[in-house]
């Protein structure tokens, strides 16, 4: 009952109601459909098969499907297709040039302790090499 070029019509989804051509088989499960419902992948469990079968190659293209179902007397609304729009700008961002004051250092009590020392230790140096 599911072969190439047998007219069905869409029982469940989107597309409910609408009848379209069965393309191509791609398993046991799912079969290709286009008509008046959207070319894609069905499962067999979501379409009814009528008794029409039309003499149609595998893998037809929407415009044979067309010129099928107008042969039948089916119409199918046909819808435009998109404008390419041109490309979006890109915009420059500008960089903020952020400017970083330096900042007097924190000195707390080991610091200061640690830089004494350090002091200490370099006087002691210099007094031993003269």
């Amino acid at each position: 009952m599911i072969e190439i070029g047998r007219l069905v019509v869409k029982i469940a989804g989107r597309d409910a109601g609408l009848k379209g051509i069965i393309i191509d088989i791609l398993d046991d499960n799912y079969v290709l459909i286009d008509g008046q419902v959207r070319r894609r992948k069905c499962n067999i469990k979501h379409i009814e098969p009528l008794e029409q079968v039309v003499k149609i190659s595998k893998g037809a293209s929407h415009e044979e499907v067309v010129t099928e179902f107008k042969k039948l007397g089916i119409e199918i609304k046909e819808t435009k297709p998109k404008k390419e729009k041109p490309p979006k700008p890109v915009k420059q961002r500008k960089k903020k040039e952020k400017v970083k004051e330096e900042k007097p250092e924190k000195e707390t009590k080991v610091k200061k302790e640690v830089k004494e020392k350090v002091e200490k230790k370099e006087e002691i140096k210099k007094e031993k090499k003269t």
